[in-house]
């Protein structure tokens, strides 16, 4: 029994140290879009989309601060009432006329939602629509709960201008309060850059493709080249969804001129210390709802995928700490050192994230609880799936979603 233990312990290490040294880097926090301050060059036309149903409690502040950008050029925004009943659009009115921009704001009531498409993703394509007659170089696609610094706008657009990016995305400072959020909320991020390590995304010359829906500027050429925002309608996870379509369908060449067109879409993703979400999950339940949405779709549906992840994650986040525990009552050093060594690589891993949100550095070792209630919420996604309860979301249900 002690050799089998030791074998898996060695096994769970062995990936830790891969995770460590060969997977992107996916534990640094160093992407940021603050980090470095840019310069405008030029004023590209910029309107943001904001799809929004039942906000009115949230864009007091959120589209307040999207009215508010300090971005010298051409600005305009376009919210999409989405069958609200808590007078959305009448809040967002009282707020344009507020901070005096009345005119920046053009607020489209949203259509029926067809067969088809995702709640959200329709009004996103309706806004795009009303957008278009201004002629904009870029689109801003942002969520209604996202409070943007002042200078989120600015930075963005600096970026992809400057690095001749198609689309430029940040996830945004989730909120981090409450008791379950400080326990859960960091390793949301951390799961998620695990998932899709953004240096990899931000290399033009790998085909791993991101993007966090909360804040993503998008070229419009880049939206016209894949098709539209019809071509993941149906998108449950639809930041990485377009992020993936945009990396696939080819870049442009630079406005130099002096480098061939590459070969995939050129994208960048990020993480903000400054713009954030208001979105409270200040329970276990909710935060749960909201990973277990789309958990199982992140797998493709696949049940050898959830197999593998209901098998793979015990063996790497809880077989450490439970080999410290049975080393020490076995009398095994060996085992209760190699446990120890794994839960340590872990916590040192999940460390920066942990350090981003300014949690207590205790909770770095809580990993492998954590994760032990993704993988249940993981589970439940699945069931939800099976059972047509998946993908609920704002008292809609997309059971047949697909992430393309």
């Amino acid at each position: 029994m002690d050799v089998i233990v030791l074998g898996l312990m060695l096994l769970s290490l062995t990936i830790w140290l891969g995770l460590l040294c060969f997977w992107g880097q996916f534990w640094r926090t160093d992407q940021q879009l603050e980090v470095t301050e840019t310069q405008l060059e030029s004023l590209p036309v910029v309107c943001a989309v904001v799809p929004a149903r039942n906000e009115a409690e949230l864009l007091p502040t959120t589209l307040r601060s999207l009215l508010l950008q300090d971005y010298p050029g051409s600005f305009n925004v376009f919210l999409v009432d989405d069958r609200s009943t808590d007078r959305t659009a009448n809040f967002a009115e009282g707020v344009a006329h507020a901070v005096g921009k009345p005119q920046q704001l053009h607020i489209i009531s949203g259509e029926l939602l067809p067969a088809g498409w995702s709640g959200k993703l329709w009004a996103v394509d309706q806004g795009i629509k009303s957008a278009s007659k201004f002629a904009p170089d870029y689109f801003l696609l942002t969520d209604a709960d996202i409070e943007h610094d002042p200078g989120n706008l600015r930075r963005l657009v600096a970026k992809a201008v400057q690095e001749d990016l198609d689309m430029v995305s940040v996830m945004v400072r989730l909120r981090c309060e409450s008791f379950w959020e400080k326990l859960l909320i960091p390793a949301f991020v951390f799961f998620f850059q695990k998932l899709y390590p953004f240096r990899w995304v931000n290399n033009h010359n790998n085909p791993t493709a991101a993007a966090a829906g909360g804040s993503i500027l998008i070229a419009r050429e880049a939206l016209e080249r894949i098709g539209g925002i019809q071509v993941i309608r149906q998108a449950l996870i639809d930041d990485c969804a377009l992020a993936q379509a945009v990396k696939r369908s080819g870049g442009v060449m630079g406005d130099k001129g002096t480098s061939p067109i590459p070969s995939q879409g050129r994208i960048w993703l990020g993480l903000s210390s400054l713009t954030r979400s208001l979105r409270p999950y200040d329970s276990l339940a909710t935060i749960w709802d909201m990973v277990a949405r789309s958990a199982y779709t992140q797998l493709n549906y696949s049940p050898l995928l959830l197999l593998g992840t209901l098998v793979g994650m015990p063996l790497i986040y809880l077989f450490p700490p439970v080999c410290v525990i049975l080393g020490a009552v076995w009398g095994s050093w060996a085992i209760a050192l190699t446990g120890l060594l794994g839960w340590l690589l872990m916590s040192f891993a999940y460390y920066p994230t942990i350090r981003f949100y300014k949690c207590s550095p205790w909770l770095a070792f809580s990993l492998p609880a954590i994760a032990f209630l993704y993988t249940l919420m993981t589970l439940d996604s699945a069931l939800r799936h099976w059972q047509g309860r998946g993908g609920a979301w704002k008292g809609r249900v997309y059971p047949n979603s697909d992430n393309l």
